[in-house]
């Protein structure tokens, strides 16, 4: 049977219906708290999905920039370790291979003293140092690959000893009481040529020397403490260091970032989708509650429906009425939410460290969280999702009320209303 209407009256009648103004206007009051829900839901789940993707990348870029994906060891001594290290180069996902020296320390300065972990890295991989050192200007890479007795400590540790750049600090290396090796605890003398501000919580322990300063204070000579190994796929690392394991000589055992810091990515991930679901759901109620507004509407405007369908309107004209309805009350609130979402994304890092320094208390601290500072980052795909979900629950849920709409018979109606 053919319309009486066309799509541009259908379209008409449903803008009246949506944004008409005026006292006692009960359908476009009905609709802007329909819309009001949504732009508030869709825009909170928007601005928590960019904050749990910060964490996520923050811990990809900041914290595994300092902790190899995969840590190569000998139950022996690394002190031929040039072969196994073009060995482990070969493998089609490793990116990258360097020898590091590892080695406990306490660094003491005018009567304070913190423990600290240090690393010794190869000074002359230019790569490696940018990657491990973000933040370092030029003039403090070129210093802690020039200086014999340069180092590099964590932004927590220097502020902890009351450090700067250019200061000097005693370092201490306790002594080794395994047989054959015992010998007294090494003091150095050590520069700081710069401060190192992951916001992860590797600052309040990282001390950073060249390797030929590590292994004399760890008394290891030519020897290594294992191989930092780059994977060219993070999640790829306990396949990789299984494979590499296999293919080395015996003695050889490796260890993976996901035994250190797994825990705390598989708790960021679960994070991110149980905060998803729970907004998901109050985006479904809101999407829902155009249904009950919808259905105030068709009883509000059953008169007008009467005389539409008295002027010739078929049911089916009725039904997409309302069926646009709900679609210009999901783009609505769907447009404002993303707005308010992308917005609130970018004010909230700013609004949380203005909060801190009002109050003077740190929110996110690294004893407890992996990053001092709330990370954002925006994703198209997560706002594209929630755009479409969210306008897809709208047009499902204006269904109900659109078919309580066709179904109404204008005869009744009309006698009701005299």
């Amino acid at each position: 049977m053919a319309s009486g209407m066309s799509w541009a009256e259908r379209l008409r009648v449903a803008l009246r219906y949506t944004f008409a103004l005026g006292r006692g206007n009960l359908s476009t009051f009905l609709s802007s708290l329909s819309m009001l829900g949504l732009v508030l839901a869709i825009g909170l789940l928007i601005i928590v999905l960019s904050v749990m993707n910060g964490f996520d990348k923050e811990m990809r870029e900041r914290i595994l920039s300092l902790v190899p994906h995969v840590t190569i060891y000998s139950h022996l001594p690394l002190e031929s370790w040039r072969e196994p290290a073009e060995l482990i180069a070969t493998h089609p996902q490793v990116e990258e291979v360097s020898p590091f020296v590892q080695f406990d320390a306490l660094l003491m300065r005018a009567g304070g003293i913190e423990t600290a972990s240090g690393i010794g890295l190869d000074v002359d991989d230019g790569a490696l140092l940018r990657r491990m050192l973000p933040g370092l200007d030029d003039s403090a890479l070129a210093a802690f690959r020039d200086r014999d007795d340069a180092l590099v400590l964590g932004i927590g540790l220097a502020e902890k000893l009351g450090l700067s750049a250019g200061d000097r600090i005693t370092l201490i290396v306790p002594g080794d009481g395994r047989e054959q090796a015992l010998r007294a605890a090494r003091f150095e003398t050590v520069y700081l040529v710069g401060v190192l501000d992951t916001g992860t919580e590797l600052d309040q322990t990282t001390a950073l020397v060249s390797r030929t300063l590590a292994a004399q204070l760890a008394g290891m000579g030519e020897a290594i403490s294992g191989l930092r190994v780059t994977t060219t796929n993070i999640f790829q690392a306990q396949q990789v260091s299984w494979e590499l394991t296999r293919d080395l000589p015996p003695g050889y055992y490796a260890t993976n970032w996901m035994m250190t810091h797994g825990n705390l990515y598989a708790a960021i991930q679960l994070s991110r989708d149980m905060i998803s679901i729970l907004l998901f759901s109050i985006i479904a109620v809101a999407a829902f509650n155009v249904v009950s507004s919808l259905v105030l509407v068709v009883f509000d405007k059953r008169g007008n429906i009467a005389i539409l369908r008295t002027l010739g309107a078929s049911p089916r004209d009725i039904a997409w009425i309302f069926i646009l309805q709900g679609g210009m009350i999901g783009m609505v609130g769907v447009l404002a939410g993303c707005i308010f979402g992308i917005l609130g994304s970018m004010a909230v890092p700013s609004m949380v460290s203005g909060l801190e320094r009002l109050i003077g208390m740190r929110f996110l601290n690294t004893d407890v969280y992996p990053v001092s500072f709330l990370p954002v980052d925006l994703l198209l795909e997560d706002i594209l999702l929630v755009a479409a979900v969210a306008f897809g629950m709208c047009l499902v849920a204006a269904v109900y009320p659109a078919r309580r709409a066709a179904a109404l018979a204008p005869a009744r109606v009309l006698n009701q209303d005299r």
